[in-house]
């Protein structure tokens, strides 16, 4: 009998230990007897999405968790961005992933994300107002598309004449590096906005420096004073009236197709363009979720009775939920516990698998309440399903799972694990 998977990653859902919460983690202390009843039932572990000592971005986990290597197919989240937010890019390009932030006027950077207030619809205006207002030297132009809330995206493409653009160039974002090409989360860092420099002497760098430091500048201009903005300081909310730019690349990835990878065929239901963009690229199906309801409740179950029937259709059936990733970054434990309890009353209560499916849960990242920022701890992991025997776990949590019988596994090892059982 042919098997289905279920892979489910809960985007940051990894926690370390929380006062608050006597010690558990906001997992740990969460409400979750679906996900309970079904790691119960089959056999958990524990996961390094990257590698030990690196606090992965997202799409590096996304990639790694997939089965690929980032360190031989990552070429910058900007392009996968781009990619997932339908814009076209060709090789010699430069896009980047973008915040909208808020800056003192010594370029302080208040809040980078804008106090999580900003609305697609305010952030589409601005970024309207960019693309009109803001021109660029060297004969350049550019496309600056907002995605969702404060997220958005910027391709630079060069004039003719004027050479090929290079990713190999600083974050103005400080709170992410460069580290062996791959995009980390850090610690530590200085608060402020970064001035764009080239990371090689190459010329191609050294454009692509000069106009992001350019663009960076100019609509920094046309933000401060925009309407918009001048409305969000008259609620008390803080202005969206800068750009960090993060992650640049100057060519698509190559990915060899996943279906040819596993042998069966793979569907994707993600939400975020970084996902959008790595399912693409890999070959996958790409699945329209239904449109937001206005309720998260509703969208969950929605995406339940979507995923049961898909997995009656496809191999795999990729799942990308961004709801723990948020409050964790906001240092809020309540509210990451919350999501969770959510995501297991409404998502996983009315997942309906068949006889002959697996499920395996896990997570891209760690995003510790303590830290509001990505880690490098692993992650929780348990598979369920047809033909798992249980290995005893009685739980879904951190330490549960360390003493499951998958023991520590590195993301990259994963599917291939949980299709083999």
């Amino acid at each position: 009998m042919k098997k289905h998977l279920l892979y489910i990653l809960l985007d940051g859902l990894g926690d370390l230990p929380v006062s608050k919460f006597g010690g558990k983690t906001s997992l740990e202390a969460s409400d979750h007897p679906y996900m309970n009843a079904l790691a119960s039932r089959g056999r958990s572990g524990l996961v390094y999405t990257v590698g030990k000592g690196i606090a992965p971005e997202s799409d590096v986990a996304v990639i790694s968790m997939l089965g690929y290597d980032p360190v031989k197919t990552y070429t910058g989240r900007g392009p996968i961005e781009a990619l997932g937010s339908g814009m076209v890019m060709k090789d010699g390009d430069l896009a980047l992933r973008c915040n909208f932030a808020t800056v003192d006027n010594d370029l302080n950077i208040v809040d980078r994300r804008c106090g999580r207030s900003l609305t697609s619809e305010e952030a589409a205006e601005l970024a309207d107002a960019v693309n009109k207002h803001v021109k660029l030297s060297r004969k350049a132009t550019f496309e600056f598309r907002s995605t969702l809330g404060h997220r958005a995206v910027l391709l630079i493409k060069s004039g003719p004449g004027e050479g090929s653009l290079s990713g190999n160039i600083a974050n103005t974002d400080p709170a992410y590096k460069k580290v062996g090409g791959l995009g980390i989360a850090l610690k530590d860092f200085q608060n402020n906005v970064v001035t764009c420099t080239p990371l090689d002497e190459s010329p191609e760098a050294e454009r692509a420096a000069e106009l992001l430091q350019e663009f960076t500048e100019k609509s920094h201009e046309v933000l401060d004073s925009h309407p918009v903005n001048t409305k969000r300081r008259s609620q008390s909310k803080p202005p969206a009236n800068e750009v960090l730019c993060r992650d640049a690349g100057s060519e698509l990835p190559v990915f060899k197709p996943i279906g040819e990878i596993y042998g069966i065929d793979f569907a994707a239901m993600v939400e975020m363009p970084v996902e959008r963009g790595i399912s693409m690229r890999s070959g996958m199906a790409m699945v329209e979720l239904p449109k937001p309801a206005g309720d998260i409740r509703i969208d969950y179950e929605r995406r339940a009775k979507m995923a049961g029937e898909l997995l009656r259709k496809y191999g795999c059936v990729y799942i990308h939920i961004k709801g723990p990733d948020e409050p964790a970054h906001d240092g809020d434990c309540e509210g990451k516990k919350n999501s969770i309890e959510l995501i297991d009353a409404f998502f996983f209560k009315n997942l309906k698998l068949g006889e002959d499916a697996i499920i395996a849960v896990t997570a891209d990242h760690s995003t510790p309440c303590t830290l509001r920022a990505h880690s490098d701890d692993p992650v929780p992991l348990f598979v369920s399903g047809s033909g798992v025997m249980p290995d005893g776990t009685r739980e879904f949590g951190e330490g549960a799972c360390k003493k499951g019988s998958l023991g520590v596994l590195n993301g990259r090892d994963v599917l291939k694990k949980v299709l083999s059982m």
